[in-house]
């Protein structure tokens, strides 16, 4: 399998638990990695046998805007979704990072990965 990352897609989105998240947002990274056969399009040299991954991102960042959500594993399994909405996609991994968690003492980032595929 075959495998093209997107790296630190950027959003601000307004998911959390807590009030305060949800009112007032925060911005969430998200990183992918979209599992293919590219030999297709590669012998071709035909965008339409892959997956544009410029549009993948569009897609993406729309999910992180749009309805909020309490939990980012329910965030990172739309993003799932999203991705695997693509034909030539057969698995994804989605790492969502939330840099900014209600936390109290120091930190740099919390991240939740999960991987899905056409089961």
């Amino acid at each position: 399998m075959d495998r093209i990352a997107l790296r630190g897609l950027r959003a601000r989105g307004f998911h959390g638990a807590l009030p305060e998240e949800r009112a007032l947002g925060q911005t969430f990274l998200v990183d992918l990695v979209l599992g293919l056969d590219t030999r297709p399009a590669a012998e071709a040299d035909d965008l339409t046998r892959t997956v544009h991954y410029g549009v993948v991102a569009e897609q993406v960042v729309a999910v992180v805007r749009g309805e909020p959500v309490k939990l980012i594993e329910t965030l990172a399994q739309r993003i799932a979704d999203q991705c695997l909405v693509h034909e030539a996609v057969q698995e994804v991994e989605v790492t969502v990072h939330k840099p900014q968690a209600p936390i109290a003492v120091p930190f740099e980032d919390v991240t939740l990965t999960i991987k899905r595929s056409r089961a």
